[in-house]
């Protein structure tokens, strides 16, 4: 049988303090507050047309179109760079140097957008930040199978709530400060730059004479994108995250839209709706994270299951916005979206470490995984604005969004949770 490398069996377990956590969790929130607030509010700012009658959707097409197209040479460099991570044998570690420099990319793509003017140049920009992000995301995620053993749902659910705060933090801080656009990108690029890279270079990270080299692979033991087991979850990651964008990356336009809240009003409701939406993903990632880092006769069962049962959880928000597309009910399904969302991003992330096949891998699947949640979100608001302009209005777009989400349910069962064998021994330190 294939051995897991991240399944945590009788090895010694690798803990890391508080400490470690805080600057773990700081590192992504910064990630997610630079790439999320555009997306959520700045780039549909940037595309909107302000028009009226049927000429809005013009504005929604292009929001899905440099949203997607922007970003999907950023989930290449994802997986690319954590290949080259994992061969990076520097005086700085492996991590850190590539953590740093995405940081600094994404600082500088967040100002060459704020600087663009029409789509095109807009979509041209966002491939700088999407490239600068997955970088630092491949070395972040791989800091989770590196250095923890126990702590790894934990340490999950940390990166997944910085993502709904994140949003609240960038979003906040634009509204709230009355910032205009190109401001606001300035601020973001600050505060890529001051804490990625201040958080990289506090995270430990071992330099180069205490890593040994990549061991040849073991005859018997497989890459992880070629373990069946591995691609189910990342399929169905694809296929959660796609829903959860159909359910979010079009807010601001179903607010002025399909809710039809006055335009001097929506950024506000879309700041309340985030808010409810964070403080249920912070909530649920949390409890689901510690949940499933508690001892288990069979850990991965546990996961999977958890797994399953958030997206079933997220698929509910879209029947309730079917039910009664208002802004109260909007609020509701917003909590419960996060809800859903929040447990699914901790533990899956948590379970796909613990079906890593490979030890001298782990940036480089670990980059998969990311892309599979990466390009759920830039696919979700492509095809989502599709799916609003082949109806001229949004009960299909969350329609999809509940039947994606339980598809995705569906198939995190595919991947079997038999006991597998011990894990690959990681060669020690010369």
């Amino acid at each position: 049988m294939t051995e897991r490398s991240g399944a945590v069996t009788g090895a010694a377990a690798k803990r890391v303090g508080p400490l470690w956590m805080v600057l773990f969790t700081l590192a992504w929130l910064a990630v997610w507050t630079v790439q999320l607030t555009p997306i959520q509010l700045l780039l549909p700012l940037q595309l909107d047309t302000h028009s009226t009658g049927d000429d809005w959707i013009s504005g929604v097409v292009w929001a899905g179109i440099v949203l997607s197209a922007g970003g999907l040479v950023g989930i290449v460099a994802g997986p690319v760079s954590g290949r080259w991570s994992d061969r990076t044998r520097s005086r700085w570690g492996r991590r850190r140097p590539w953590a740093i420099g995405g940081s600094v990319l994404a600082a500088a793509g967040l100002v060459l957008t704020g600087l663009a003017r029409g789509p095109i140049a807009v979509g041209g920009a966002w491939i700088v930040v999407s490239v600068g992000v997955s970088v630092a995301m491949a070395a972040l995620t791989a800091m989770i199978a590196d250095q923890l053993t126990t702590q790894r749902g934990s340490a999950s659910a940390a990166a997944s709530s910085a993502q709904a705060v994140g949003i609240v933090v960038g979003v906040g801080a634009v509204v709230l400060l009355g910032l205009d656009v190109w401001p606001a990108y300035l601020l973001l690029a600050a505060v890529i730059a001051v804490i990625g890279i201040g958080t990289a270079l506090l995270l430990p990270d071992a330099p180069a004479h205490e890593l040994a080299l990549p061991a040849p692979r073991a005859a018997g033991r497989r890459a992880s994108w070629r373990d069946r087991d591995f691609l189910w979850l990342l399929v169905s990651r694809l296929v959660v995250n796609i829903g959860n964008a159909f359910g979010t990356s079009l807010l601001l336009f179903f607010l002025l839209y399909g809710v039809r809240v006055p335009s001097a009003d929506a950024e506000n409701d879309l700041l309340l709706l985030i808010v409810i939406y964070t403080v249920f993903v912070v909530i649920a990632s949390i409890v689901a994270g510690m949940l499933s880092d508690r001892r288990s006769a069979d850990p991965l069962r546990r996961r999977r299951t958890l797994t399953a049962v958030s997206a079933v959880v997220q698929a509910l928000s879209g029947v309730v916005i079917l039910i009664s597309p208002s802004l109260v009910m909007t609020s509701v399904a917003a909590a419960i979206m996060g809800a859903g969302y929040g447990a699914y991003m901790a533990v899956s992330l948590a379970f796909a470490t613990d079906l890593l096949t490979d030890p001298d891998d782990h940036a480089r699947d670990l980059g998969l995984v990311n892309v599979s949640a990466q390009l759920g979100q830039l696919l979700g608001p492509l095809l989502g604005a599709g799916l609003v302009a082949l109806v001229g209005g949004f009960w299909l777009l969350f329609g999809a969004a509940a039947v994606l989400s339980v598809v995705g349910a569906a198939m995190t069962y595919a991947v079997r949770t038999t006991s597998p064998a011990s894990p690959a021994r990681v060669p020690a330190p010369h």
